[in-house]
């Protein structure tokens, strides 16, 4: 996923792996991506190594020295392989570690199944809101197109889902509070 992004970016125009950083914070894609800042820093260097982007400038700003990466022509030939695997992988993900949760909740009290979930669900409310900022934000550089309208309105179905879906379990299990 890093190598595809970081590809695509480079393909719009040069940049260095602060910039490419910034991007994908501004525009929250570093959270649905799960891209560690570091991660973009190896891919370069790695992608450097063989031959999928080049330094195409260095530019110094006080003591700091930054290397403003291109992508290359064979880059370019890795960014389409990559973008074509991309579309025809399986896109769906499920949440594999709150089911095997689920499969032994029994062993810890209501009040602490209850308390975890409602903190999940929580947590799933704040990253939904992230992402519609970071639509917000990328609404404002930029004019989106269908499919990016598209993609964002898929992530908010599937944290809504997901948040739906906590929800139903957490008033199961407060209703066994009750008997």
């Amino acid at each position: 996923m890093v190598r595809l992004i970081v590809l695509g970016l480079l393909k719009n125009k040069s940049l260095s792996g602060y910039e490419i950083q910034q991007i994908l914070q501004t525009s929250r894609t570093d959270i649905w991506a799960g891209i560690l800042p570091g991660s973009i820093y190896h891919a370069l260097k790695m992608m450097d190594k063989e031959g999928l982007v080049e330094i195409n400038n260095i530019e110094q700003t006080g003591h700091r020295i930054k290397a403003i990466y291109k992508i290359t022509e064979k880059g370019e030939k890795e960014f389409v392989h990559l973008l074509q695997k991309s579309l025809e992988e399986s896109s769906v993900l499920l949440p594999n570690t709150l089911y095997s949760g689920l499969s032994f909740m029994q062993e810890i009290p209501l009040k602490d199944k209850i308390y975890a979930l409602e903190k999940q669900k929580k947590n799933l409310e704040q990253e939904l809101e992230l992402q519609k900022q970071g639509q917000a934000i990328k609404e404002a550089h930029i004019e989106l197109d269908d499919v990016m309208k598209l993609v964002f309105e898929n992530v908010y179905n599937h944290y809504e889902l997901q948040i739906s879906f906590l929800q139903k379990l957490i008033d199961h299990l407060k209703s066994k509070l009750i008997e």
